[in-house]
């Protein structure tokens, strides 16, 4: 069973966050959300409080098959400012596992950590110079892979994320089962 880690810190963006961990547990993926905060209730950028399954110091992440930045703001900027969650990310990456962030957190977290240099990927709107300035390749996609890297744009691309992130640990064949279940094709169809 593949394994991913959820970084939550204040101000994460709520579907961007929850609906992945959804998608990637209906589809039998171990799936732990890790508090960066002292406590281990994080609240959301929009007031949602959500008690994480373990606190930071908890797990050294090397077991890991997928860490996951959700974005939103302040979230983002708290996930970069946390020397912990950055040293992690760089060390899954650098071991050439899987990263992947929505939102604002591929500009204000990958970006600045060099996870995307010569990469191709995407980001919320407003956030692509960023991503420019450390040498990537803006898309502008709702989902962008790139090598062991995945990006996603924003809140409407959580779906789309998430089944690709399924994809990547269990296969496809569950996803576009779990996406037919969560009639994800069928609203796709309208």
């Amino acid at each position: 069973m593949a394994k991913v880690y959820v970084f939550l810190a204040d101000g994460f963006e709520d579907v961007e966050a929850l609906i992945p961990i959804d998608v990637l547990r209906r589809g039998g993926v171990e799936v732990v959300t890790v508090s960066t905060t002292e406590f281990p209730l994080v609240e959301s950028a929009h007031g949602v409080s959500i008690e994480a399954d373990i606190q930071f110091d908890q797990a050294d992440y090397a077991d890991a098959d997928l860490l996951m930045l959700p974005g939103g703001m302040p979230g983002a900027s708290n996930l970069f400012e946390h020397e912990g969650v950055c040293q992690a990310v760089k060390a899954q990456f650098e071991a050439g596992k899987k990263v992947a962030a929505i939102c604002a957190a591929p500009a204000v977290v990958l970006a600045q950590l060099g996870v995307l240099n010569d990469k191709k990927a995407t980001c919320y709107p407003g956030f692509e110079k960023a991503l420019d300035a450390a040498g990537a390749t803006y898309t502008g996609d709702l989902v962008t892979v790139d090598g062991n890297v995945t990006t996603a744009e924003g809140p409407a691309a959580a779906f789309p994320y998430a089944y690709e992130l399924l994809t990547q640990l269990v296969d496809k064949q569950t996803s576009d089962q779990i996406a037919e279940g969560m009639r994800f094709k069928h609203l796709m169809e309208k």
